[in-house]
């Protein structure tokens, strides 16, 4: 349904816009800082949720409109391409802010339940999610090969799984190094940092992208 070269493609570019620390991953690294490793790990599980019903959601309402116009996703190209764009100028501009709000601690550790349930608001919210399933996700269609809603479809449960992985290991990590990381904010400023470089470029890519097709 989806060729062996747009499939490699499309892992590549999943690979980079989840690595990159968004909304979920800082959620995950502030939770694994605060409360360990489990609490880190509910909160992924929990975003995956979320992005997984995002992901259906939006190939349920795209798939039938960009099956028949083009047009339509070259615009929506051009406006995730923008938005990630200021999502990237915006992270740089507050990286301290964040930096500093990822070591604050809540009175007390919420439950399991409450846990599961901030991650799937945080995930189904994303705006990091939206421009990519929105935006990038579209351009490793193939229109000439079966339904575009069911390659929607399954792109969007492939990226949820490499999202779980990707950040489940990031809140391990902050699980396991939380003196490390809340001795420092300077350590957290620069995910921060490297997080806004790679938005605006992949902003700036996805916007070159639409403008050649």
């Amino acid at each position: 349904m989806i060729s062996g070269s747009r499939l490699a493609a499309f892992f590549i570019s999943s690979a980079l816009i989840i690595l990159v620390p968004g909304p979920s991953v800082l959620f995950t690294l502030a939770r694994g800082v605060a409360w360990g490793r489990v609490v880190a790990v509910l909160t992924v599980l929990g975003n995956s949720l979320g992005t997984i019903l995002l992901a259906e959601m939006m190939a349920v309402g795209l798939g039938p409109l960009l099956q028949r116009s083009k047009p339509l996703s070259i615009v929506l190209q051009v406006a995730g391409g923008a938005y990630l764009l200021w999502l990237g100028v915006d992270a740089l501009r507050h990286r301290k802010e964040h930096a500093q709000a990822m070591t604050k601690r809540e009175p007390q550790r919420p439950t399991n339940l409450m846990i599961v349930r901030q991650g799937f608001v945080v995930g189904i919210l994303n705006p990091k999610s939206l421009v990519f399933f929105g935006a990038v996700f579209p351009h490793f269609v193939d229109r000439s090969h079966g339904s575009v809603t069911a390659q929607l479809l399954l792109l969007g449960a492939i990226f949820t799984v490499m999202g779980f992985v990707s950040d489940a290991t990031w809140g391990l990590i902050a699980g396991t190094a939380r003196e490390w990381l809340a001795d420092s904010p300077k350590r957290l400023e620069m995910l921060r940092t490297i997080g806004g470089v790679v938005m605006c470029a992949l902003g700036v890519l996805i916007l070159e992208s639409a403008i050649a097709s």
